[in-house]
């Protein structure tokens, strides 16, 4: 039987060519303008070495992998920092050097794995202080300041620099803080939670070269993508309730309750005169806003002072003090994945159906979503909803 070696080839995500070309362009720049100010700092004197080779494995991380948490700021300045320091200690404590340069190494990963800064060259950092020659040796703990600490800030500023002109997050902000947020809370109901990943992770017991943040943004990326599959070619249309009845911004908060209990609405539209939705209100709005007594509901004290420093003037008591604002909405044409990922992203159960000019066109609830989800999942079509087409 032929051996197997699939596995020592590693599956890594695909880069465009515009990616690789930054990187290493990245590498270049970063290494040039190290080694040229600290050659213009120290000289042509040998006693201080301007660059040393650890910086090179460095280089590949903040510039190829700026996202790893390998090369994150702390990771690069505390590992080498680290292992210079183990690394002078043992050359200086055990007299056989390759005994000194495995303790070296070994030492200063259980402390960076402590420490929470693990960046692999820091390991040539420990060797470099055991088998530098002379010149290192005669150097001992100024060594951890020159030319580890100089090396590792000025190599760490150029990448600072280069990235975010380049237009990368450096340091690095997980997925789940940019863009879509898609990342979405437990009360969205979604197939798991960040409790699950935790667990998982700490049952894997490995170090990933992943932010555990990014990976949960990943995931729910991912699930996100799966709903829009098993949702074909529906939209918002073919399940929002057309029958939804919006209330005025002006409206008293006693009178959208009653319109509430009238209809059996969880949520209501909030409009002007021209139907353009300016906000939503839902039985949450209604719980946790407004103060309760016999009467009904009215604002309390603390809110009418909240609003009133907000917006420079009394409330009145109508819904626009206690409506969700601004919302977010759908087109009809938008698909059920959408409005998933919306439901997730605001954690509202209920969104307007929106058309030209932001006008209501409906309401998607989100009791009608999985219904419609599932029979696309499973099979035919149920019956729409009370007042969708």
């Amino acid at each position: 039987m032929r051996p197997d070696f699939s596995a020592w080839r590693p599956h890594t995500t695909p880069v465009s060519l515009r990616e690789r070309l930054r990187s290493a362009a990245g590498a270049l720049v970063g290494i040039l303008v190290t080694g040229t100010v600290c050659h213009l700092a120290v000289g042509d004197r040998a006693a201080l070495p301007a660059l040393i080779a650890p910086m090179g494995a460095s280089a590949v991380l903040l510039f190829a992998v700026p996202s790893s948490p390998l090369a994150q700021p702390w990771s690069i300045l505390g590992g080498n920092a680290v292992a210079a320091l183990v690394g002078v200690a043992l050359a200086a404590l055990v007299p056989q050097p390759f005994v000194a340069a495995a303790a070296a190494v070994a030492l200063a990963v259980g402390l960076m794995m402590t420490l929470r800064c693990v960046h692999p060259p820091s390991g040539a950092v420990a060797l470099t202080a055991v088998l530098g020659g002379p010149a290192i040796r005669d150097l001992g703990f100024g060594f951890v300041l020159w030319p580890v600490a100089a090396n590792s800030v000025l190599l760490l500023a150029v990448a600072l620099a280069f990235n975010n002109l380049a237009g990368r997050s450096y340091p690095h902000r997980p997925i789940a803080a940019a863009a879509e947020r898609d990342a979405a809370p437990s009360r969205s109901g979604s197939g798991f939670e960040a409790a699950d990943i935790d667990a998982v992770l700490v049952e894997h017991d490995q170090l990933l070269d992943i932010d555990r943040r990014d990976l949960e943004a990943i995931l729910r990326q991912a699930e996100i993508r799966s709903y829009r599959r098993r949702a074909g070619l529906a939209t918002c249309a073919s399940v929002m309730r057309r029958d939804a009845v919006a209330v005025s911004p002006g409206a008293p908060i006693g009178d959208a309750l009653g319109l509430m209990r009238m209809r059996g609405a969880e949520a209501l539209p909030v409009t002007d005169e021209r139907a353009r939705v300016l906000g939503l209100v839902t039985q949450a709005d209604m719980l946790d806003k407004p103060a309760w007594d016999r009467a009904g509901p009215r604002l309390g004290l603390a809110r009418r002072l909240s609003l009133t420093l907000g917006r420079g003037r009394a409330p009145h008591g109508s819904v626009e003090d206690i409506m969700t604002a601004p919302v977010a909405s759908l087109s009809p044409e938008a698909p059920l994945a959408d409005a998933v990922r919306l439901m997730a992203r605001t954690g509202l159960h209920h969104l307007p159906v929106v058309g030209p000019e932001g006008r209501l066109m409906g309401l998607v609830a989100q009791s009608d979503l999985l219904v419609a989800l599932l029979a696309e999942a499973s099979g035919p079509r149920p019956a729409a909803p009370p007042g969708a087409a």
